[in-house]
């Protein structure tokens, strides 16, 4: 049986997050993919079929070309899990801010 990949183990990797980030602006092609790496099609497919396998990216056939697009819905998905740190660090951001402000107004009043 086929272990289901980590979509957090998919985006560890450069390569693939540079591939995200050029499929985030349009669907490509392996070939077209390939161009932007000093690797071969054949190691950029297999980073495309660990995306395609976290439901990153989806695959959509025109003609006898192939286009990989982003699956935007699984990205809002892991935007959704940060969210969570992102609220924990923003308050602590604020919290230290506060403490800033009053050890300055505190240093101006001497």
């Amino acid at each position: 049986m086929k272990t289901r990949r980590d979509v957090f183990q998919a985006i560890a990797d450069p390569t693939r997050r540079a591939i995200i980030s050029l499929i985030a602006l349009q669907a490509m092609t392996p070939n077209a993919l390939a161009e932007h790496f000093d690797s071969s099609r054949q190691a950029v497919s297999k980073h495309l079929q660990i995306l395609t396998e976290c439901d990153l990216v989806k695959q959509n056939q025109q003609g006898r070309e192939i286009y990989y697009q982003l699956e935007v819905e699984k990205m809002k998905q892991i935007d959704d899990w940060l969210a969570q740190f992102r609220k924990i660090w923003e308050t602590r951001f604020n919290q230290l801010d506060d403490v800033l402000s009053t050890q300055k107004k505190l240093k101006n009043e001497q």
